[in-house]
């Protein structure tokens, strides 16, 4: 590894890359891994009617992840400085941790399923927590 690459941010870089892909691939499986993944049967059932919106949000969804896959390898120090990177970094930190910590209580009643929820917030705290401990690691480099 290059001197002065941070793995954990080149971690969570691989995390949100891994994620993002993933919401495009459920896209191209349709109706069944938008079930499995748990977007709800609503999606699901769209999705099946070749509605445009469940494919619209899913894209919307990954390409926010991929910007975040870029924030993490500038902050990594892996690509080139992008702008606003420490306070990108730490709304994208917050956000992953805000969504682990309070998913369970914001999606209550939403259609979800118990293992969906409480799996999904499980995943975004742990890329929450990588996210953190990269940022912390890196925080004077980024002031």
């Amino acid at each position: 590894m290059p001197e002065g690459i941070n793995p954990a941010l080149l971690l969570a870089a691989a995390l949100n890359a891994f994620i993002g892909i993933l919401h495009l691939a459920i896209i191209a499986v349709g109706p069944r891994w938008y079930r499995l993944f748990g977007a709800g049967e609503h999606m699901a059932v769209a999705a099946e009617k070749g509605r445009w919106y469940p494919a619209l949000i899913t894209t919307a969804i990954a390409a926010v992840l991929l910007l975040w896959l870029a924030y993490a390898l500038s902050a990594a120090g892996a690509i080139a400085r992008l702008p606003l990177l420490l306070p990108a970094l730490c709304l994208i930190t917050l956000v992953y941790l805000a969504r682990g910590l309070l998913g369970p209580k914001l999606l209550a009643g939403t259609g979800r399923s118990q293992r969906f929820i409480v799996v999904s917030s499980l995943i975004c705290l742990g890329f929450g927590l990588v996210h953190l401990f990269g940022l912390v690691q890196q925080w004077s480099a980024l002031t």
